[in-house]
């Protein structure tokens, strides 16, 4: 067996690409390869499409004076009237939700988007910048910069306050904001984006407040293609919870955050970050980025026909050693999750331990004769009260032992117990 010291957690992974021209980070650099790009044209129209959550006044304030700029959000309808019009996908459970089938242009009126393009047919001289959400609706570019952000970055910022994109909703709750993200804002961007990948001419990393990057079209698709010809890790994180342990934060040397690490996400790339490594400048992008830009050559023929643009594969830790039992859940069936919340397909899991107390469980399946009834009573009890709900009246409690695998087909009941380090593959 190998010594694990000889191959260390790599919490920062990175994609070695080459050199680029015009590749920089930091924001007076941005700056002045900005400035040059809008130097010497008598009038040059500069549209930055951003995913929702970037922080547009940080983009706005990277660029040299113009001669007109139009905020694309406020070409949209109103707030109000957009949360009106996602209300029933959003549902009124606190986590789950319904996939959207709006889509960004669905939200900007074709008369909003004809005055600015007639704002912007009137100058004849100096930089018309176009920016925001929904900024390349307007169709009158001259270059094409992409403002992006990761779903991990955009969470945290959640967390210290900021709100969701163009809501007239403040001060949701965290997990509120995350569910408007996921089944609404973050599908709309996701278009936009796909639609822009093959051909906006620049791409702006935001992802790290305060030192934004900024690489050239071209050399951020060979990136892609360099990436998803070879082996590459995707850059995890960590975050605690309730049931968390310790294991990860001892053997992956993870910083003292005066809590536990419960759980990690280390090969997720609608959740996870790529970083890209250009003649030593460093741009962090959502691995998602991959998946749609290169669909095909990433996934093969076969499985973009079953799955399109979904990375069908899920990797994430789960750390119980010092902490208590997971969360009991069940993923729904395929059908189920189709037709209740407009998903495609659903969750397998396994659970792979590598490494368990002595004790170590795993909850996994009904038992045998129980009557549903009495257990949905038990559940609505222990939601209503806060009493324990007792899972070992209901459910199979399995030994569990370092480098055990149990397969968990959907719609089987399941979580680890206590004392486990699990790596889940879904």
């Amino acid at each position: 067996m190998p010594n694990p010291s000889t191959y260390p957690y790599r919490r920062f992974p990175t994609i070695q690409v080459g050199a680029a021209d015009h590749a920089a980070r930091g924001t007076d650099a941005v700056k002045q390869e900005l400035h040059a790009l809008c130097a010497g044209s008598s009038k040059t129209v500069v549209t930055v499409e951003c995913y929702p959550g970037t922080d547009q006044a940080e983009i706005l304030a990277l660029f040299p004076h113009a001669e007109l700029i139009i905020h694309a959000d406020d070409l949209a309808i109103q707030p109000a009237e957009l949360d009106a019009k996602i209300e029933h996908e959003l549902t009124d459970d606190p986590v789950f939700g319904i996939m959207t089938t709006w889509q960004m242009k669905n939200f900007y009126p074709e008369e909003a988007l004809c005055a600015a393009r007639g704002k912007i047919d009137a100058v004849t001289d100096g930089l018309v910048l176009v920016y925001g959400v929904g900024a390349s609706l307007v169709e009158r570019a001259d270059i094409t910069i992409y403002a992006d952000i990761t779903r991990w970055e955009i969470q945290l910022r959640f967390r210290k306050g900021q709100d969701n994109w163009h809501t007239a909703m403040h001060d949701l709750p965290q997990r509120a904001k995350y569910k408007r993200g996921y089944f609404a804002e973050w599908r709309w961007g996701d278009r936009i984006k796909d639609k822009l990948l093959p051909v906006f001419d620049y791409y702006l990393d935001t992802t790290s407040a305060g030192n934004p990057a900024i690489v050239p079209g071209t050399a951020y698709r060979d990136a892609l293609s360099k990436a998803a010809a070879q082996p590459f890790r995707m850059v995890p994180y960590f975050d605690p919870g309730v049931w968390g342990g310790d294991w990860m934060k001892t053997h992956f040397d993870l910083p003292e955050n005066g809590s536990n690490y419960a759980w990690s996400f280390d090969g997720v790339p609608e959740e996870n970050s790529l970083y890209l490594d250009v003649d030593g400048t460093l741009f962090e992008m959502p691995s998602n980025n991959l998946v749609f830009g290169r669909t095909r050559r990433l996934l093969g023929a076969p499985v973009e026909a079953r799955f399109g643009q979904d990375f069908p594969i899920r990797f994430d830790f789960l750390d119980t050693i010092g902490g208590g039992n997971l969360s009991l859940q069940v993923h729904p069936t395929t059908q189920y999750i189709r037709e209740t919340f407009g998903i495609p397909y659903t969750q397998d899991e396994s659970y792979y331990l590598l490494d368990a107390e002595e004790g170590a469980t795993v909850y996994l399946g009904l038992k045998t004769g129980i009557d549903p009834d009495e257990m949905i009573a038990a559940l609505n009890h222990s939601q209503d009260t806060g009493a324990p709900f007792d899972a070992e009246r209901f459910v199979n409690k399995w030994p569990a032992k370092k480098h055990d695998h149990y397969l968990i087909p959907a719609g089987t009941i399941h979580c680890s117990g206590a004392g486990a380090m699990v790596l889940e593959i879904s």
